[in-house]
């Protein structure tokens, strides 16, 4: 008698998208309930959903660049090779990563413009430079993903970032006077609320590179 073993089946991983598509709901319900100001009232609660998202984008950038020079020390160095390849794919995933928060914050700026001061300030510089800086990014990106050279890719990221520091540690504050009006307000509440919005678009950063990831692998 012929005896065969009966293979168990892989259940197949759920993907990332699930899971940012569930983080991305709760954040939509957080900011709902997000405490008020006294000044602006209920309308602050895209203020800090907007802030907590150019906050995750500029995260995303810094975590492709520190990516991508593990990736480029990697490739020079013989007891890094073989982590040279999975170093230079998060760096693409999280430079991707970073641009898609990047041009989804500018919308939710204007609409924190409008719903606060009753106007679209289109020409203040720091929306110029981000508007200028998305489409530059996601102009990066795609050619990144055209020519397809993990070394160019790193090294792209690394200099993207640099730069838009550079840039905006110059830029003059209108509507973004320093320091944080949310870390000074002194309201605990606000301040904590704030920072668990900015845990959880991490972690929607994060389920998107592990997407952007996914797709460079296969």
């Amino acid at each position: 008698m012929i005896s065969s073993k009966i293979q168990p089946m892989n259940k197949p991983k759920a993907s990332p998208l699930l899971f940012l598509l569930g983080v991305i709901a709760i954040i939509a319900i957080a900011t709902f309930f997000g405490p008020e100001d006294k000044a602006l009232g209920a309308n602050v609660r895209i203020v800090y959903l907007h802030g907590a998202w150019v906050l995750t984008a500029e995260i995303a950038f810094v975590a492709a660049a520190l990516a991508g020079a593990l990736g480029l020390l990697a490739h020079f160095m013989p007891a890094l090779k073989t982590r040279e390849g999975l170093f230079q794919r998060w760096s693409e995933a999280l430079g991707r990563t970073g641009v898609v928060f990047w041009v989804t914050y500018l919308p939710l700026s204007l609409v924190a413009m409008q719903s606060n001061w009753n106007g679209l300030f289109l020409a203040e510089p720091r929306f110029r430079l981000a508007l200028t800086f998305a489409v530059v990014g996601v102009l990066l990106q795609l050619g990144l993903w055209i020519i397809a050279n993990n070394l160019l890719t790193s090294a792209a990221n690394i200099a993207y970032i640099i730069v838009l520091r550079i840039v905006f540690a110059s830029a003059a504050n209108i509507m973004h006077p320093p320091p944080s009006p949310i870390f000074n307000s002194g309201n605990f509440a606000i301040i904590g609320f704030f920072v668990g919005l900015n845990l959880l678009a991490w972690l929607a950063a994060y389920f998107l590179a592990r997407w952007f990831l996914s797709l460079s692998s296969k």
